[in-house]
């Protein structure tokens, strides 16, 4: 089980998320504002894999780009999926390595990676 809290750290502010509840595979965390919250899943699938799912999202209020005197509640959210062969086909260890190299991919020259990918390039 995950620490209560989880604290990420969004443009040099830490924002505690705190344990909502937790239910079979799964556990929910949000921060005391209700702005950020942080869930994690992992879930059986067909032909022998499963799914470990972590979500961290974000609501802003912010300017409605059609009518910027009202303000609306817009959430984002970013999502790591790890789809793998059910247990003992591929080591956790093996699967690290994977998941490890794409975050320094995504981190990578200052995070342009994820600059472009949020730019609309491929």
């Amino acid at each position: 089980m995950f620490a209560d809290p989880q604290t990420l750290t969004v443009n040099s502010v830490a924002q505690a998320c705190n344990r909502l509840g937790t239910g079979l595979d799964e556990a929910a965390y949000k921060t005391s504002d209700g702005l950020f919250g942080l869930s994690i899943r992992h879930r059986k699938l067909a032909k022998k894999r499963v799914l470990h799912q972590v979500q961290f999202s974000q609501q802003i209020l912010a300017a409605d780009p059609m009518d910027p005197t009202v303000n609306a509640l817009s959430q984002m959210s970013v999502t790591l999926t790890c789809n793998v062969p059910d247990a003992g086909y591929i080591p956790v260890a093996t699967q690290k390595l994977l998941v490890d190299a794409f975050l320094v991919w995504l981190a990578a020259s200052s995070g342009a990676a994820v600059t472009k990918l949020l730019g609309g390039e491929s």
